[in-house]
């Protein structure tokens, strides 16, 4: 049962990927299994490859909290493949619907959330608002018109996986801000493997410093940083309120 939940909630972290403007950290974080899944990440080091070349296939394992992460990522695969078409069409003809379900989810959750900070200090409030005021920046920021280079998309690879982590920010609305989502979303069409690979490979690099980065502030500055993060939930509302039009 267990894995099972862990599985239901990959489901839900890829239906809310295919939201343009909702992140599945969002919901990884909302339902418990953020911190986890930031550690589970951050094994992937030095120590973890030379466990590798050196066979050791069980501790690679263990270390990686693999149960967890194949079973996180069948549930995401499941949804995107299953779920896509149906809120794409929900998008496309109850948008205030869809838009009204992940708007009340997000402002019931940024509630629970702020419950988990042990301590309320006036630097943990000013991060609160910062980080609503970051997201809030980013929802409103308009998209980049630069030219596209090999190193521009290994570098947007790099923040979009990043962001994608974050709770509040989508990875495909960053790939929008950066005005890389159209060069990246024909690369996929046309199976531009080398396009593809560096995008890929950016994104590898990004997520195992960030994460690395994110794990040791969540261990180090959990309130200053459960604050940033819950301000990060509330500022992205501005992109889901549902009556835009």
């Amino acid at each position: 049962m267990a894995w099972l939940m862990i599985y239901l909630k990959g489901m839900a972290m890829g239906a809310a990927d295919v939201v343009p403007g909702v992140s599945g950290g969002t919901i990884a974080f909302i339902t418990g299994i953020y911190e986890r899944l930031i550690q589970a990440i951050r094994a992937f080091d030095l120590n973890w490859l030379k466990l590798l070349l050196r066979g050791q296939w069980r501790d690679c394992w263990q270390r990686a909290d693999g149960a967890f992460l194949v079973a996180l990522l069948a549930g995401i695969g499941t949804s995107i493949v299953t779920l896509a078409g149906a809120i794409s069409w929900l998008l496309e003809h109850e948008p205030v619907l869809i838009w009204s379900f992940f708007f009340g989810l997000i402002v019931a959750s940024s509630l629970f959330i702020m419950r988990q900070i042990r301590r309320w200090t006036v630097p943990v409030a000013v991060l609160l608002a910062l980080g609503g005021g970051a997201a809030l920046a980013v929802g409103m920021a308009r998209p980049a018109e630069v030219e596209i280079t090999t190193l521009y998309v290994f570098f947007c690879g790099a923040i979009a996986i990043c962001a994608m982590i974050l709770p509040g920010i989508s990875g495909s609305f960053i790939l929008v801000l950066l005005g890389a989502y159209a060069h990246v979303l024909d690369a996929v069409h046309q199976a531009q493997l080398g396009t593809l690979a560096v995008f890929l490979a950016g994104c590898v690099c990004g997520l195992l410093v960030f994460s690395h980065l994110l794990g040791w502030l969540l261990q180090h500055y959990h309130d200053p940083m459960m604050a940033s993060l819950t301000g990060f939930l509330i500022g992205s509302l501005y992109l889901i309120w549902p009556w835009k039009e």
